[in-house]
């Protein structure tokens, strides 16, 4: 994608040269008109509130903290604070997983994030093994595996932000909302041409496809007459197709999720791990377990 940033010489070990990845043909009926619908609400949400610029800024300070973080060709660990500041950025992943986390233990923990960004698996593997390096205890009932699995599909959003924010020019975000098979939902959805009427739709959440619709969308975009910040542009789209989507299907979570305030550009800020932090400063990580 020869519009996507380079990345600064500081950051240039943090992937692999075998992590280049080919996108996938679409073979799905993508819709142009539904791109521009999303892309018309996107622009409309981000001027009612701050401006454009100002999610640019949030995407690019949150880029730059993971990258600081793990952009060394050596991983060099986190300290417990710092696993922390990167949580709280993966909205998905900052209610659930810090206690699991912090159970496995810091070393553990660490050295999941390095084997994930410089094992010698392909990436699609080394996301996978990270999403299940949270244990599940032998023998455990229906109810925890349960949790056990919602821990998992947690573990699988941080981990693709950690490779995504880290290097957004090399890796395409992954995460569930973007795409979940297992549930046939997320934003990828909302630009399928007649989805409603689909029993399924084939779409494998493997790293080429993710990387093909990232394209296509790119394109458009630019076509836009868009060309900087087109990572982010990609991202924001995304975002704002599912968050009409999860408007229309789970009004009651978002009740619950987002609280009972704020519209559309609250929602998308989450979504990307942007929002504001508390007040006070009080952390956005979950501390105790969630049932």
């Amino acid at each position: 994608m020869g519009w996507f940033r380079r990345p600064p010489e500081k950051y240039a070990g943090i992937a692999r040269p075998t992590d280049a990845i080919v996108p996938a043909a679409l073979e799905l009926p993508f819709d142009e008109a539904l791109f521009g619908q999303a892309f018309g609400s996107l622009k409309r949400h981000m001027e009612i509130d701050a401006g454009v610029e100002a999610y640019m800024q949030a995407l690019n300070a949150k880029h730059e903290l993971f990258a600081h973080l793990l952009g060394a060709s050596t991983f060099p660990g986190l300290a417990a604070a710092e696993l922390e500041s990167l949580l709280a950025h993966v909205f998905t992943a900052r209610r659930r997983v810090f206690p699991a986390l912090e159970a496995m233990g810091l070393q553990p923990v660490n050295r999941a994030i390095d084997r994930l960004l410089h094992g010698e698996q392909d990436l699609a593997t080394r996301l996978a093994d990270f999403a299940g390096s949270i244990p599940i205890a032998a023998g455990a009932d229906r109810e925890a595996r349960k949790q056990g699995q919602k821990l998992r599909r947690a573990m699988h959003d941080f981990g693709a932000e950690l490779l995504h924010f880290s290097r957004p020019e090399v890796y395409p975000l992954m995460a569930r909302w973007v795409w979940d098979q297992t549930t046939l939902s997320g934003a990828l959805r909302e630009f399928i041409r007649g989805h409603e009427q689909m029993d399924t739709i084939p779409l494998a959440a493997v790293p080429e496809m993710f990387e093909g619709v990232r394209s296509w969308l790119a394109n458009l975009l630019k076509a836009q007459g868009l060309y900087r910040d087109i990572e982010w542009w990609v991202d924001l789209v995304e975002a704002e197709a599912y968050g009409a989507y999860f408007r229309a299907m789970a009004q009651g979570m978002l009740s619950a999720d987002f609280g009972r305030s704020g519209g559309p550009e609250e929602h998308l800020k989450k979504f990307l791990g942007i929002d504001p932090v508390k007040p006070g400063g009080r952390s956005r990580v979950k501390k105790t377990v969630l049932h």
